[in-house]
């Protein structure tokens, strides 16, 4: 591959290179290594410069991880910056108002998340004395982490031998080993995951196959749908989803009525009641006798 070459053209041979390589079988060991070369090669000229992965520090890493939950790479890489400006570690996180937080959360949507994240924050300052755990298991138990999530930041965080899914991830390996599948299951590629694996550096290597999954979405349409637990999104526009947004940014400014919020959102009563109530239960806003606030 010519120093020269575009970036483009860099990821149209390196492609070519794997289709061919991932149509052997066996796929063995010596394929496997060769795989990641390619994939690596590749990263390391046209990898995505993104601000959570110069440090990889634990608290970056959980940030970014909660973040990137069904949000965008690129919106997550405008508004992480501020994040950690207004709150650079767990302990300032623990302590900030969930107000705060989701004003500073802003535009990243599924406003869960920022509450999760306050509450990671509070369990590792109380039970953890600040320092994110680094076992797996132990990252699962905290609020709003699951298996996957707990395997990625272990990855990031702590450059862990660890194997785990996500969808651009998932994405390399169908299109590569199950090109002309639906309906591909995740226990299907978890075992060639792990063959492939970078032990030795599992940080880089995650990131590799993350980015070009990316590129392989933007160029063959997201092979990710062929697996079965893909689900299309709903449309957002008219939602109740929009409507929590805009409730819990009415809330954010000052507490609100509800006929306040009904006229701040434009809708009616019988709409908005079961929205606030599902609200309440979250955690993410309290009622008192005549108005709603933030927790």
């Amino acid at each position: 591959m010519s120093l020269a070459a575009s970036p483009h053209e860099m990821f149209e041979k390196t492609d070519a290179a794997l289709r061919t390589l991932c149509a052997a079988r066996p796929f063995s060991p010596a394929h496997a290594t060769q795989f990641r070369r390619l994939i690596t090669a590749f990263y390391t000229r046209a990898g995505r410069e993104l601000p959570w992965r110069p440090a990889a520090l634990p608290y970056h890493v959980v940030v970014a991880e909660i973040m990137l939950q069904q949000t965008q790479v690129e919106r997550v890489a405008r508004i992480f910056p501020r994040f950690i400006e207004a709150f650079p570690d767990f302990a300032a996180l623990a302590r900030a108002p969930l107000r705060n937080v989701l004003g500073v959360w802003h535009g990243m949507g599924y406003n869960r998340r920022a509450l999760a994240l306050k509450r990671i924050a509070q369990t590792i300052v109380s039970e953890y004395d600040g320092h994110l755990p680094r076992s797996p298991d132990l990252l699962q138990r905290l609020p709003g982490i699951g298996p996957a999530t707990a395997a990625s930041i272990a990855a990031f965080a702590f450059n862990s031998p660890v194997v785990f899914l996500e969808t651009n991830i998932r994405t390399v390996f169908i299109h590569y080993f199950f090109p002309r599948r639906t309906k591909v299951h995740d226990n299907e590629l978890l075992p060639l995951v792990a063959l492939t694996l970078d032990r030795k550096n599992p940080r880089r290597w995650y990131n590799a196959l993350m980015d070009f999954g990316t590129l392989l979405k933007a160029r063959y349409g997201n092979p990710s749908r062929r697996s079965v637990r893909h689900r299309p999104q709903t449309q957002f526009e008219g939602s109740d989803r929009q409507l929590r947004g805009a409730i819990l940014r009415a809330l954010t400014s000052a507490p609100r009525t509800l006929p306040a919020l009904c006229k701040l959102c434009a809708t009616g009563r019988e709409r908005l009641a079961p929205i606030l109530a599902a609200l309440q239960r979250e955690g993410l806003i309290q009622r008192s006798r005549k108005s709603f606030r933030i927790s």
